[in-house]
């Protein structure tokens, strides 16, 4: 007897852990199965991962929720994708073997190579068809380094011989068995390869870069049948595929123009959905597209903060007035003001919209009555202040103001920070009941590309708020906080300014 379709199944690829989740139809996360995999440092600024390494994980997963669960793959109506963006795989097609380490995201060993291409003049013309800055964070540098650095690859992709894919692209080639060589137009604008206008690769950019179109995967809409994953004899359809941060917008429901989530990790990222055109940022924001679903694509602008919950991290480690990042909180709530102190955790410089890489960390009116609550305090509120910086940026773009900011990520239960996130932002921030907000978004566009849920509007009922933060500041007190953030950042940057060194 045929068994009814009761789950999806969303696979969750990030940098350092495989995680698959069984969802069922009330959007409730059945179970969850996760597995952490190595990380290749193999030179300063060099970070790597296994491509092998990661598929097996993921498939391991993958069955174990299945087994945690008691369920059999005849119940699940689809699969949806998920994953770190812009880590860059090549494979051979007839052996499905890696050429060699997938090179992440976070690696910077062609920060030189996209020097040069900057000093060529490439950059505006890269930034008005992708969306994107020439830096090394995305794919397209990448995938140039291994075809220039790895003997003989090069003539193999021109005969069409091997596969480059982001992470979701080498996922379904496995879970297909070879048969579908696939990413989505959510990862495939990551890339710096892929026009965000015309949809498709751009034969310009890949003359330019030198980088042959063979290698390429076809692109598809994040949600419908993507592809077919055969496991156990059983074919299951691929039906949702977005990056992570994109997948995030989803999971939390901002699939309206001016919707916005901040995910806080060790950084932070902003993305704004600006519906069907894309803006180009006039503040070094990146436009980005969110999906493509049902012929419709959806656009986004994204901002990040480099250093958030990092902040915390050099609290408990640099600094070790914490032993545990859950203490921050209640340190600093021992100073109920931050009392003129301001800290300006600029590690790696500051993002948008100040763009100064040269700019480091400072700490900022401390007097004989500042103690170690004051800095907690000034640590979290950081984090407020440079997500507001982005916000304000994405105002700006966007020409709209902001009453609503949905969050998600470990920080959302530090209640002071969300409150200060709140009050500085001036809009209301809503925290969800299920803070899986990226599973869930591969989740709902596997679901509503297979019908196993009809509607948007059906799974916008699933996403309900575990708590809601209302602004509970005096405007004259904002206003006032913020110049001191101001002051203070200039203050960061002034210190690395010749004319004030001499």
């Amino acid at each position: 007897m045929r068994k009814e379709k009761k789950f999806i199944l969303s696979i969750d690829q990030g940098t350092t852990s495989c995680r698959t989740l069984l969802v069922d139809k009330s959007g409730k996360v059945v179970a969850v199965a996760q597995e952490e995999f190595a990380q290749y440092f193999p030179q300063p600024g060099w970070v790597e991962h296994n491509a092998d390494e990661i598929w097996q994980r993921q498939y391991n997963t993958l069955l174990r929720v299945l087994d945690q669960a008691g369920v059999s793959l005849e119940e699940i109506a689809a699969i949806g994708i998920t994953n770190q963006r812009e880590t860059t795989v090549v494979w051979d097609k007839k052996t499905g073997q890696p050429v060699g380490n997938a090179i992440v995201w976070q690696d910077r060993r062609t920060s030189p190579m996209c020097q040069e291409w900057i000093e060529k003049g490439w950059a505006e013309k890269l930034k008005s068809k992708t969306g994107l800055v020439v830096d090394a964070y995305f794919s397209a540098s990448k995938l140039r380094w291994m075809l220039d650095h790895v003997q003989g690859l090069r003539e193999k992709a021109k005969e069409g011989l091997l596969a480059f894919g982001t992470i979701d692209s080498w996922l379904v080639w496995k879970l297909s068995q070879g048969a579908a060589h696939i990413t989505d137009v959510s990862n495939a604008s990551r890339t710096l390869l892929y026009n965000i206008h015309t949809l498709s690769w751009d034969s310009e950019i890949l003359e330019m870069l030198d980088i042959p179109k063979e290698i390429l995967p076809e692109v598809k809409d994040s949600s419908g049948l993507l592809a077919e994953a055969v496991i156990g004899g059983m074919a299951i359809p691929i039906c949702g595929i977005a990056g992570d941060q994109q997948a995030a917008l989803f999971g939390q429901q901002c699939t309206r123009a001016g919707m916005v989530k901040n995910t806080y990790g060790t950084g932070c990222f902003m993305l704004m959905n600006t519906g069907e055109s894309p803006i180009e940022s006039k503040n070094q924001l990146l436009t980005t597209i969110a999906w493509r679903m049902r012929g419709k694509t959806t656009y986004a602008l994204e901002g990040s903060v480099f250093i958030g919950g990092a902040v915390v991290q050099w609290l408990r480690d640099g600094l070790q007035i914490i032993d545990n990042a859950s203490k921050v909180e209640n340190l600093a709530l021992m100073a109920p003001e931050n009392e003129g102190v301001y800290f300006v955790p600029a590690f790696t410089g500051l993002g948008a919209p100040w763009w100064n890489q040269e700019a480091r960390g400072s700490l900022f009116g401390i007097t004989r009555g500042t103690t170690q609550a004051h800095i907690a305090r000034a640590a979290l509120e950081a984090i407020a202040y440079q997500s507001c910086d982005v916000l304000k940026a994405m105002e700006k773009d966007a020409n709209m103001n902001i009453v609503e900011l949905r969050v998600d990520g470990g920080a959302t239960a530090n209640h002071l920070l969300m409150q200060f996130q709140c009050d500085i932002l001036n809009c209301r921030l809503v925290v969800p009941l299920n803070t899986e907000s990226t599973a869930m978004g591969a989740a709902f566009l596997a679901g509503i590309g297979c019908g196993f849920w009809e509607s948007e509007t059906e799974v916008a009922q699933l996403v309900k708020a575990a708590k809601q933060y209302e602004v509970a500041i005096d405007e004259n007190r904002r206003l006032q906080l913020i110049a001191g953030w101001n002051k203070a950042v200039r203050a960061a940057i002034a210190w690395t300014n010749e004319t004030y060194n001499k």
